[in-house]
């Protein structure tokens, strides 16, 4: 095993409990996609990490004891993985979540989530790619019950992005159960499965009360998922508005799922800002609105970015937000502080009376590691404005 020396300020941050390593950290990279012993300047052992490029970073820390990646080393970490997520295990109402998260299970660059009998596993670098079948080996002695897997590519190189990895296949779309509502997923039509899981606890918000009798507008909707949970939740009217033209047929199938009729469901294929101008001319106005954009977006006329532009949505928001309405303000921008999105939140509110009823951040099939603020990305705001 090489040996790779970082720097003080890096060592500090090791030492906190951060795994994810940055190319900042080292003076000299050397070799991409290799196991490497970490050492600080003095020339003390830091642990055992392994670098490859990613979306973010360069590598992980895996251990501060020198370790060997091996069947019986990943058998352990999904052991532990398991135990921490028993009672989703045992639940009659939800059987989609996340099996497995990065830094939280103490393995940065794997991901994998459970939808009823099926798992998808992602790899966010070749390193890890490249112990896949070690770790589908291991993954299976440890959740035998499992009949069959996917794979999702989450960083350039490979010439696939979505693949049948393992034992069964699934049916091209099939329904899973979240907090006992009904949605349609699919496991190999690129990246996407058709719902985001680590939004268990914001529609469970709309399930069980924020919604009741209201008229909800979802924003960015996707396929609609928020609105379902509105809906199932008693909402009186629900508005879903996504740019993209699939946005449509997919919403449809979760309502569906859920035998619910859509003569009071309403699917918009717009750009939101759009809809805001449109929605004021008519005089349209929602009780609930849920803004859940993507960190970064860009289509023929502008480009939208969380750290710059979200204030934008939040006063064209206002504008349309019944008397004493709620905003449900979501971001996934890892990049992006609690308080530099309280900051963004603010400047959109300008002068508008509002209070922060709830902040939800990831639900706890999602482990993060604590130490690292980065590694808790979800933020969601719920809002009650006084207008």
């Amino acid at each position: 095993m090489n040996k790779l020396h970082v720097s003080t300020l890096a060592e500090k941050k090791i030492r906190r409990g951060v795994q994810l390593l940055d190319s900042k950290d080292f003076q000299n990279l050397g070799e991409i996609n290799q196991l490497i012993a970490l050492y600080g300047q003095s020339g003390n052992f830091l642990g055992t990490a392994y670098l490859s490029v990613q979306n973010k970073g360069i590598g992980w820390l895996l251990s501060k004891d020198k370790i060997q990646l091996t069947k019986s080393y990943f058998v352990s970490l999904f052991e532990e993985a398991r135990k921490k997520r028993s009672t989703y295990e045992s639940s009659d109402l939800t059987t989609a979540y996340r099996l497995f998260n990065q830094d939280g299970d103490n393995f940065g660059g794997l991901t994998i989530d459970l939808y009823n009998d099926f798992v998808l596993i992602s790899w966010y670098n070749s390193f890890v790619y490249d112990l896949r079948l070690l770790i589908v080996e291991a993954f299976q002695e440890v959740f035998p019950n499992v009949k069959g897997g996917y794979e999702k590519i989450r960083f350039k190189g490979v010439g696939y992005e979505s693949s049948h990895l393992f034992g069964h296949e699934a049916p091209t779309t099939f329904t899973v159960l979240e907090n006992g509502v009904k949605y349609s997923v699919f496991m190999n039509d690129g990246l996407m499965t058709g719902i985001f899981l680590d939004q268990h606890e914001v529609r469970d918000s709309l399930v069980n009360g924020l919604a009741l009798g209201k008229t909800v507008l979802n924003m960015f909707s996707y396929t609609a998922a928020f609105s379902v949970a509105a809906a199932m939740g008693g909402a009186a009217e629900t508005t879903s508005v996504d740019l993209a033209k699939r946005s449509r047929e997919l919403s449809q199938a979760h309502f569906d799922a859920n035998a619910l009729p859509t003569d009071n469901h309403h699917f918009i294929v717009m750009d939101v800002f759009e809809y805001f101008k449109y929605a004021k001319r008519k005089g349209l106005y929602f009780d609930v609105i849920v803004i859940d954009p993507p960190s970064f977006a860009r289509n023929k006329k502008q480009t939208f970015s969380v750290t710059k532009d979200y204030h934008k949505l939040i006063s064209q928001a206002v504008d349309i937000l019944s008397s004493k309405g709620i905003i449900i303000a979501s971001t996934n921008a890892s990049n992006v502080s609690i308080g530099q999105f309280k900051a963004q939140l603010e400047k959109g509110f300008g002068n508008t009376k509002h209070s922060y009823l709830d902040l939800k951040q990831l639900p706890s099939d999602f482990a993060i590691n604590t130490a690292d603020e980065n590694s808790n990305y979800l933020k969601v705001y719920t809002i009650k404005v006084k207008k």
